[in-house]
């Protein structure tokens, strides 16, 4: 029987579980709440109790399960330390000793984003790359980076924060984080509304996003597909922004590969060709010619990852 392992991808509403082979196959997929009460002690209770009714109920062999990997929305360390996940209530300590303590199988952990983006490389967008970068465009702005087919946590578990670079000082408005001028503020699907309000706001000029009830991101990007001119400027400002800061990356650590994910990138290519066309003029010539990929993994990314995590460790 091929050896088989737990892919968990712990999020502030639901935890998804994943049962998956050695070789990034998926035998079976669920979800379970989590339950956020009493500081979040209950979560990885509840983990362990449906990992423990899977193998239960499938006559798995403990033996053959090589271990659980997780994800977590919040820094963690190498050791497995998170630092506090405030979406779960979390403060400072070790999921992977506590995990392993309630199955008594072999845990790695690691962030959500960080995660998403090694399932990614695996066996989404970023197949066939060891080194690449991930961006995921949704309600916020986040990222991981792959270098030689690990994750990069830095020292304190949180490298990869990419939505937070500094892409405008001269922006005024505070980001989440507390800083003005982040690239969450413009990239994310709620960035690209609010700047969407500002500009028709300002401008007098005629535009189908005008009749739109309820702006979104996707609203935008239709539009601009349509030849709406203040559309394609809004996408244009997103795609720039966004090619500013996979450039500063790009300086540092060279990766083969930019992987593009989140609700915004359903967009598709003309998201990924106007963000290269901008990238390639903000970069040394040896880091020009990268390629630039969609997500393929959609929310499956953070339990392929997650397996990824606990496989050949």
């Amino acid at each position: 029987m091929d050896r088989i392992c737990f892919g968990i991808d712990i999020g502030g509403t639901s935890v998804k579980l994943g049962l998956f082979t050695e070789n990034g196959n998926l035998l079976d997929k669920w979800e379970i709440p989590t339950r956020r009460e009493d500081s979040g002690s209950h979560i990885l209770e509840d983990v362990a109790a449906s990992v423990n009714k899977k193998i239960a109920d499938d006559n798995l062999v403990r033996e053959n399960i090589i271990g659980i990997g997780i994800g977590v929305p919040g820094p963690v360390t190498e050791d497995g330390t998170v630092i506090n996940c405030v979406n779960l209530g979390w403060g400072v300590f070790n999921v992977a000793k506590e995990t392993e303590k309630l199955t008594g199988f072999k845990t790695r952990v690691g962030n959500d984003a960080n995660v998403a983006a090694l399932g990614e490389m695996w066996q989404g967008g970023g197949r066939g790359y060891k080194n690449l970068i991930m961006v995921t465009l949704g309600t916020g702005v986040g990222g991981g980076v792959i270098l030689n087919g690990e994750i990069l946590t830095g020292s304190n578990g949180a490298a990869g924060e990419i939505g937070h670079l500094t892409v405008n000082p001269a922006e005024e408005d505070k980001c989440n984080c507390g800083r003005p001028g982040c690239l969450e503020q413009f990239a994310s699907a709620t960035g690209i509304v609010k700047e969407a309000k500002r500009l028709l706001d300002k401008s007098k000029e005629p535009s189908k996003l005008r009749e739109v009830q309820h702006l979104s991101a996707k609203a935008i990007f239709d539009n601009a597909k349509e030849g709406d001119k203040l559309a394609n400027e809004l996408v244009e400002e997103l795609c720039r922004y966004l090619a500013l800061a996979l450039s500063h990356i790009a300086h540092v650590v060279d990766p083969q590969a930019f992987v593009i994910g989140g609700g915004v990138s359903k967009a598709g290519t003309i998201l990924t060709d106007i963000t290269k066309n901008f990238y390639e003029n903000n970069v040394l010539f040896a880091l020009k010619n990268k390629d630039f990929k969609l997500a393929e993994l959609g929310n499956d990314a953070g339990i392929y990852g997650s397996a990824k995590l606990i496989i050949g460790k």
